[in-house]
């Protein structure tokens, strides 16, 4: 069934766990995520960020989110990630998304404030709900950046003194908080600080605090992640991975004469991504 993040967000509260988001700019993985999730038997977000455009038209795997949203068994969340422009927004909410984010954190806070409350307004036409993000996970979105192994040091961390003014001001439904994660593969372990998180909570009357750069984090960092009120796990590049590896060992799996079939190919990436979202929707939902 359809629904807001608003919806499955306080499902997360009620059970005081978090919901995983993940994007699916394929088939395959609309496929896996969904599936995973109704065997589970548990809410989930499927997303598409703007920085897939280049692989599949937002306009065109858009329509077939939202359908598979509405015959799911569970509450799906149709969520825009990452969204730059106003423009891009207004697309999705056009096109029927349920939730929107917008990501101003690359810019100075008051722009990033003013254009955040635009996106409030424009969301509250169809219903939908907006998340938005305060402070910097350094690499952005399609994990572009550094590659040495080295730390990131163009993270800033979320202020929650700041923070609560921010979410105050501007309405917003969740707020993705820099506290330690990056987007992409990690190149060194993260430092959480998860205090951030509780602060955050804390001075803003408990609003789901979403952690994007959710691959590859530890599954104890997971537990206390959730634990300091973290509600909604973006993650990605590990499922992707994972099915990319697996495509990786069908091949090897193929005799020298034998043909190649890019159906089979799709259908092994589908399983292993399956596979390794459950796993991640056990860890955020505390299930052993």
């Amino acid at each position: 069934m359809l629904a807001t993040l608003n919806d499955v967000m306080k499902i997360a509260e009620e059970k005081e766990i978090a919901v995983g988001s993940f994007n699916t700019p394929n088939l395959e993985a609309l496929q896996a995520v969904t599936e995973a999730a109704e065997e589970l038997d548990l809410p989930v977000i499927i997303q598409f960020a703007q920085c897939h455009e280049p692989w599949i038209p937002l306009d065109l795997i858009g329509p077939i989110m939202i359908e598979v949203a509405k015959k799911s068994k569970v509450p799906v969340c149709v969520h825009l990630d990452h969204g730059e422009t106003l423009e891009y927004l207004q697309q999705a909410l056009d096109l029927g998304f349920s939730s929107i984010m917008y990501d101003g954190s690359t810019l100075p806070y008051e722009e990033n404030l003013k254009n955040t409350k635009k996106a409030v307004a424009m969301a509250a036409r169809t219903g939908a709900s907006v998340e938005a993000e305060l402070g910097s996970m350094g690499r952005r979105e399609s994990g572009a950046g550094d590659d040495t192994g080295e730390a990131d040091e163009t993270k800033i961390y979320t202020d929650p003194e700041q923070a609560k003014i921010f979410v105050e001001e501007s309405g917003i439904d969740a707020l993705a908080c820099s506290f330690g994660t990056t987007h992409g593969i990690y190149l060194t372990e993260p430092k959480l600080d998860f205090d951030v998180v509780k602060n955050v909570r804390a001075l803003t009357n408990n609003i789901p605090v979403v952690m994007h750069g959710g691959s590859g984090v530890s599954r104890e960092d997971y537990g206390k992640a959730v634990k300091a009120g973290v509600r909604k796990v973006n993650y990605f590049t590990y499922m992707d991975k994972s099915g990319g590896s697996a495509a990786a060992a069908y091949l090897k799996t193929l005799k020298s004469d034998e043909p190649i079939f890019f159906s089979s190919i799709s259908m092994a990436g589908r399983d292993a991504m399956k596979e390794n979202v459950k796993a991640a929707m056990k860890m955020f939902a505390l299930m052993d």
